[in-house]
């Protein structure tokens, strides 16, 4: 029962929250969470070093980033471009956003990896067409405090009146709504399956003996 309610807490199915934009194209892992981060022995404070280095550059410009403007501080939802989260397949890269405070990238198309790496803590990616993905980030960058709904059943996005569509891969797509999208709950949910293998593997029963 407790497995069955671990699921049911991790359910998502409705994400709704206002939102913050990116405009350029091909922003890749190492823009998003700067190599030096990396040796962080946990993901706990990779929140606040989101863009460290374009953040400390506009501000040396006498610009404002977007993840340092106040206006979008409560975002949730990351509006983006073209093959956002490209380059290397470091994890670093969502656990950072994630912790940021997102819970959905809408664009117009994502690096392969880092889609997988997002939706296996929780967070979607959700690709939309490049006419949508402007319109949704000019809407943001205009009115910062508004909310946008999106929901996963539905496969929509709805703000200030208007509904657009989503792709979103299926199976990802189940596994958010039905709450399974975390690995670790569903190990916990098959205990019982998990001991049954390891009682198979001699290497893992203490049976291995070597010819």
């Amino acid at each position: 029962m407790q497995n069955a309610f671990a699921h049911e807490e991790q359910k998502i199915r409705q994400i709704t929250g206002s939102g913050i934009a990116l405009d350029a194209n091909d922003i890749d892992t190492d823009r998003i969470i700067p190599a030096r981060y990396l040796k962080e022995l946990t993901f706990d404070n990779l929140g606040s070093q989101v863009f460290a280095d374009e953040r400390k550059q506009a501000k040396a410009q006498g610009r404002v980033h977007p993840f340092d403007n106040m206006l979008h501080s409560r975002a949730t939802i990351l509006a983006v471009a073209k093959n956002f989260g490209c380059g290397s397949s470091r994890e670093h890269a969502p656990q950072a956003l994630k912790r940021w405070g997102l819970k959905a990238v809408v664009g117009e198309s994502f690096g392969e990896i880092f889609r997988g790496n997002c939706a296996s803590i929780g967070l979607a990616c959700l690709t939309v067409s490049e006419q949508h993905s402007k319109a949704l980030r000019e809407h943001i960058q205009q009115n910062p405090f508004e909310d946008i709904a999106i929901c996963l059943e539905a496969k929509t996005i709805r703000y200030s009146g208007t509904t657009i569509p989503f792709s979103f891969s299926e199976s990802i797509r189940e596994r958010f709504v039905s709450g399974r999208w975390n690995v670790l709950t569903e190990l916990m949910a098959h205990q019982n399956e998990v001991a049954s293998v390891l009682q198979q593997l001699p290497y893992a029963n203490g049976n291995w003996s070597q010819s």
